[in-house]
């Protein structure tokens, strides 16, 4: 489940640029003056629905059929992709205090060199769980 990909109808506002709403999300919505502007927005918008509904542990919504979407005049279809994992890392990035244990002789070799214990260990488990 790292990336979903969810219809969202892009509406030309009269003003200038786009709003932006979700046939599976209806209570969200969001805007931008340019169309890039208007899909980085969705991604955040859409993120924060989901993001909502797995904490709450609710089920995500069937995503709808792009071609099942009734529009209108200047209102287009634009497909969003979410990626579960690079949205947890941009916006869960809080440090979290660990306490471990290693042997002495180690901890004094390691403070020798003046290795920095945090980075040493986030690379490690970057490593472990296959993200480098």
């Amino acid at each position: 489940m790292n990336k979903l990909f969810y219809p969202a109808v892009f509406h030309i506002a009269e003003e200038g640029g786009y709003w932006i709403s979700f046939p599976d999300f209806p209570e969200c919505f969001t805007q931008g003056e340019t169309l890039e502007e208007a899909y980085e927005m969705a991604t955040d918008a859409l993120g924060l629905c989901i993001t909502d509904l797995c904490k709450e542990e609710k089920q995500l919504p069937k995503v709808s059929a792009p071609n099942a979407i009734q529009t209108k005049a200047n209102e287009h279809i634009v497909l969003i992709e979410f990626d579960m994992e690079t949205y947890r890392r941009k916006h869960s990035s809080r440090a979290v205090k660990k306490t471990l244990t290693i042997p002495e002789w180690l901890n004094e070799e390691a403070m020798k060199l003046g290795i920095n214990f945090s980075q040493v260990l986030q690379e490690a488990l970057l490593l472990k769980i296959g993200h480098i």
